[in-house]
Order: C-alpha cells, then structure tokens, then sequence
C-alpha cells in the first residue's frame, strides 16, 4: 500500500510529502509513492512515468483543460527533516518550496467527483538546479502532447496570491583589457578595472521600467552582480570584468532585452557577452480559463516578480500562473514553514475552480 493517504487533509500530506526526503537527483522514493499512490487511490487517470517524474491525465472531453504543476525535488536538507508542527505552523524542507502546493494538488486529485476541466497533473524532478537538468524540460522534448492545456497553474509559493507570469532574466559579462604595470609606476599601465568606472556611473542612474500588463505591474531591474580583475596587490590589471543581471518586464523578448542593455553600455568600449537568458512570461489573465481562476481566488492577483516554469509553459502558448501555500521568501532556508491555513485556503480555492 501506499506510504502517502491522498484523501487526507492536505495539511498532512504536506508533513508526509516532507517526510520523503527529495534532494535534487535523489526523486526516485517519492516519485514511486506518489506514482503508487496516484494508480490505487484515484480513478479516471491516465498515469505514466518519466525518468522521476509521475503525470496523470483525464480524458473526459470537458471543454478545457486545467495543468497543475510542481515539482518534487527540494534543496539540500538542513537539520529540517523530518516535518514538525507547532500550532499553526508546519516545519520542514520543501513545506514552502513546494510540497504543500504538491500535496494540494494529490489531495484534489483523488478527492474532487465532479470535475469543470479536464486535469493534467505533472510532478517533476531536478527544477532546483540547472536548467539543463529540469524534469519539465525532458518531458517537452520526450513526450510534449502532455503538456498540452488551456491553462497551466504552477504550485510555487505565493502566500495565497495569484501570482501571474514572470520576469525574463538576462546575465551580461562586459569585460575590459589594459596594460600590466608595476603599481608604483601606475602612469606606464591602463588599468583596467578603471574603466568599469563609466559603467557603474551609468547603473547607478539607471532608471527602472515599470509596466502594466493585465492589471499586474512589473518592474524591471538592472545590476551589478559581480566584478572581478587583478593579479596580485602591487600590480595594474590588465584585465577585469563584470556581470550584470537585467531582470525585464514580459513584453520584451530576449532579443529585445539584450539590445536594451547593449544600448545602456554603448559606447564604453567594453566587451559584451550574454552568458545566460530566459523568456519571461505574460500573465495571460484575458484568457477564460485564467479569468476563472482569479474570480475563484477572490480577485487577489499580483504580478510574479523573479523566474519560474511558468516561462516555459508561456513558450508553449499555455496562460499559466503560480499559486500556491508558503512565504516565497522563507523557500530554501534552515527554518522553512508554512502556516497551515495557507494550506487549506489554496486547496479550497483550487477545489471551486476545479468542480463542476
């Protein structure tokens, strides 16, 4: 039998998600449970396996389709496992990021008679390391009908809040080149740290975008994040760089945010390199299916600021949100938790939207 009672309160399928630890390339345990506990506890299902990750789907000919979301791999365990609860608060790693928005989804699985949409559920391995090793990844390329929805709702944290779409996110290295000189004869090199001086000038007057889209606001946002250069303390470098991350509002494509940045650093004659980029995504909420879900939460809605999987699904032409239990901000930390009632508010929710 099934380690995992998808007909339990969701609060403790929580705590027993938890309690299988996931580390990232280490899914193998609680995607056998929740895969045993998907085939023996629901019914109208199709469900397969992929590497580890598990996917279910109805084939009921309901007029849309809804896709729930979430991966199961967390990061390094940090003395928070197995779950506690204190009163109101469950502890332990992942009940942020993102096993409560997991057990929400199992739990409605099994639990709701009458569905409104057709359901696709898609629990996914390794989304907490690079992007070369992300289970939603392999499923695109391996097996894509799957991904194929009306509306895609992500389970990341959110505090109960809608959040919708996500920013596109741009690393730039500029880098510059001098001459090597013995410092006490500073005047026979070109130092050349020196000349980022212009580029941090114009970072530091940088004025921020701001956007309205679909009632949601996004600010952008352009940074230093790391600057390196020099060879020993008595020496003028000859060569330096610096990385800068743009964190840009959906309606710019990669193509346009890099020309963006290129023009705010013209001139400098610094070099430029886009050493990693992904798409943002719109949020999507003119769409019916989306439009449902925001009057089923109540109105609550607010834009997603940072990056998440929601990308992927906008690449597919899939309107898709993030909406799940846990304080984004509290996601991979020693002391992890979320208040229970965020929980059960998120699956009550889900389960109107979802139902007939």
């Amino acid at each position: 039998m099934s380690i995992l009672d998808l007909a339990s309160d969701p609060i403790d399928l929580t705590a027993a998600l938890v309690d299988i630890p996931s580390v990232s390339h280490d899914e193998s345990a609680i995607a056998q449970a929740v895969e045993d506990a998907l085939r023996e506890q629901t019914t109208g299902f199709e469900i397969i396996r992929n590497g580890n990750a598990v996917l279910a789907r109805t084939s009921l000919g309901l007029p849309s389709r809804v896709m729930l979301a979430g991966h199961l791999d967390t990061v390094p365990i940090a003395d928070n496992v197995p779950s506690r609860r204190e009163g109101d608060i469950l502890h332990g790693c992942g009940t942020v990021d993102m096993k409560s928005g997991d057990a929400v989804f199992l739990h409605l699985a099994a639990t709701i008679e009458n569905l409104a949409h057709d359901l696709t559920l898609v629990f996914y391995d390794c989304e907490e390391i690079a992007a070369t090793f992300n289970g939603l990844g392999r499923i695109e390329r391996e097996i894509p009908e799957w991904l194929a929805a009306d509306v895609a709702i992500l389970g990341e944290p959110t505090a109960g809040f809608i959040e919708a779409g996500c920013q596109g996110t741009m690393r730039v290295r500029l880098s510059a080149s001098g001459t090597r000189a013995h410092s006490a004869r500073s005047w026979l090199g070109d130092n050349a740290i020196h000349k980022f001086g212009a580029a941090l000038e114009r970072l530091s007057a940088y004025q921020p975008r701001s956007v309205d889209i679909d009632g949601c606001g996004y600010r952008e946002g352009l940074s230093a994040v790391r600057i390196s250069g020099g060879v020993a303390g008595n020496v003028v470098p000859d060569e330096a760089e610096m990385d800068v991350n743009f964190r840009f509002a959906p309606d710019r494509s990669q193509e346009q945010a890099e020309a963006h940045v290129w023009e705010v650093f013209d001139g400098l004659g610094l070099g430029f390199e886009v050493t990693d980029s992904s798409p943002g995504a719109l949020p999507g909420l003119a769409n019916p299916s989306a439009a449902a879900l925001i009057e089923a939460a109540g109105g609550q809605f607010r834009a997603k600021y940072g990056w998440t999987d929601v990308s992927r699904f906008s690449a597919l032409g899939i309107p898709a949100v993030n909406y799940g239990p846990g304080d984004p901000n509290l996601a991979h930390k020693r002391d992890e938790h979320v208040p229970v009632q965020q929980i059960t508010d998120v699956a009550a929710v889900l389960r109107k939207y979802l139902s007939a």
